[in-house]
């Protein structure tokens, strides 16, 4: 049973942002609602008045810039949207095909990114893929406007870097230069993955130039895989190479332990998803999509 609570309908960010200071703790944002529902029919959150932003102009909008070197995605807007977008597709194919995998059609078509985000929800597709594109997210308030790297965004358990007045309103992902691969990889038997892999990686020359290998979806957070991103750079890619990485990874990773698997198990989903989105970086079927 839902609690009783007021539903305000801002024309703006400044507006928003007001709302939220004025009310702090007691007020919460309403955009897709498919994570807020969950809580507040679980009364996990109480608030007394919900902040809906959906009918303020512009958040919802996918642009790519016309330098076509830095894609915009509005927090507005539906993992749905995401998905369909010409843009998207265009510019960053790998990212329209893991939006497509996200949770079902009905999330899909109500949930936005910017929702999605701003719960960091430990198991969520897009914030592992988007810190390994080097995503950077836009916050604002009635104060002003500051952008943070995705890494950094991610703090904790179902924590972010916004402050309580702030808004996340555009996702800004950079576009990557020909020869680079963009690969995501999950595993997921539960109505979420239980480990996924993001990696954007170079080759020119018969070598590896820059790595991004990120972990997701096993600890509490994203996490860059720092050790293993350093080591396959400047090496030729080989089997042993790509096994070197997984066990560095296996090493790296800090899983949380949960009613489904141990963290020991969790380590070998990561290294094995490493070793597969290494390969297809190199060959194997690396124009498909999230799995």
């Amino acid at each position: 049973m839902i609690g009783v609570f007021d539903i305000a309908r801002p024309g703006s960010v400044a507006e928003a942002s007001a709302l939220l200071r004025e009310h702090g703790p007691d007020a919460a944002i309403y955009a897709g609602g498919t994570e807020l529902l969950i809580l507040l029919k679980d009364r996990l959150l109480e608030p007394s008045l919900l902040v809906d932003i959906k009918h303020i102009p512009g958040l919802d909008a996918i642009s790519l810039d016309p330098c076509g070197c830095l894609l915009r995605i509005g927090a507005l807007a539906t993992h749905r949207e995401i998905e369909r977008s010409e843009t998207v597709r265009a510019a960053l194919p790998e990212l329209a095909a893991t939006e497509a995998n996200v949770a079902n059609i009905r999330v899909r078509h109500a949930g936005t990114i910017g929702g999605n985000l701003s719960f960091a929800e430990p198991h969520s597709d897009p914030a592992t893929l988007l810190i390994a594109l080097g995503a950077t997210i836009a916050l604002e308030s009635d104060a002003g406007r500051r952008e943070v790297p995705a890494e950094d965004f991610f703090t904790g358990f179902l924590s972010t870097a916004r402050e309580p007045e702030e808004l996340l309103t555009e996702v800004l992902v950079p576009t990557v230069e020909p020869g680079t691969t963009v690969i995501y990889e999950r595993f997921k038997i539960h109505e979420r993955p239980s480990a996924s892999l993001g990696l954007v990686m170079d080759i020119e020359g018969g070598k590896i130039g820059t790595a991004r290998l990120v972990v997701g979806c096993i600890g509490e957070r994203p996490v860059r895989m720092i050790r293993a991103e350093a080591m396959l750079a400047g090496q030729a890619p080989s089997p042993d190479l790509f096994a070197t990485a997984a066990a560095l990874v296996r090493e790296e990773t800090d899983p949380t332990v949960d009613a489904f698997e141990s963290g020991d198990y969790k380590r070998q989903l990561a290294a094995t998803l490493t070793l597969r989105a290494l390969e297809r970086a190199t060959g194997s079927g690396a124009t498909g999509g999230a799995r």
